[in-house]
């Protein structure tokens, strides 16, 4: 499976396009789509929107791989996108130790989704953007307003 225009629609839209480093809420090294920066990854002189999308590619398959690696049961594709999106944001091992995937693997799928919604702190402390990222991606997971399109 694939991660959806919706989806990337969603992840662009909540990271936002930034063309020089930043810390992001949990205070890591970001740059461009919310690609985390990892030594020796550098970026002085900043990063134009072509690389930024090029970095994006390679996380995004990083997610999906991820999400295909941990879920052992069919999901749909709003189920696949909002993982992926969450996986983007959070890392793989944050999904893999979770009570939402153990719901989900279990078929649990109702509990899985309103799992992702107790992902919206940071440092403790709730965070506007998380929590409107996460009804979004429950929003993705229940198919509501949601095209059904495969990213290119």
């Amino acid at each position: 499976m694939k991660f959806s225009t919706a989806g990337m629609e969603l992840l662009k839209r909540s990271e936002g396009f930034r063309n020089r480093v930043y810390l992001d809420v949990a205070g890591f090294p970001t740059i461009g789509y919310g690609h985390r920066l990892f030594h020796p990854e550098s970026f002085p002189n900043g990063i134009t929107e072509p690389q930024a999308t090029n970095l994006l590619a390679s996380d995004v398959c990083e997610a999906e791989q991820a999400v295909g690696r941990l879920v052992k049961v069919p999901l749909s594709q709003g189920q696949f996108d909002a993982l992926v999106d969450f996986v983007f944001n959070l890392g793989a091992g944050r999904l893999e130790a979770s009570t939402l995937l153990k719901s989900l693997n279990d078929g649990r799928f109702d509990e899985a989704a309103q799992e992702l919604l107790r992902w919206d702190h940071a440092d403790g402390h709730e965070i506007a953007s998380l929590k409107i990222r996460r009804q979004a991606e429950v929003d993705l997971w229940r198919n509501t307003s949601v095209r059904q399109q495969t990213a290119a």
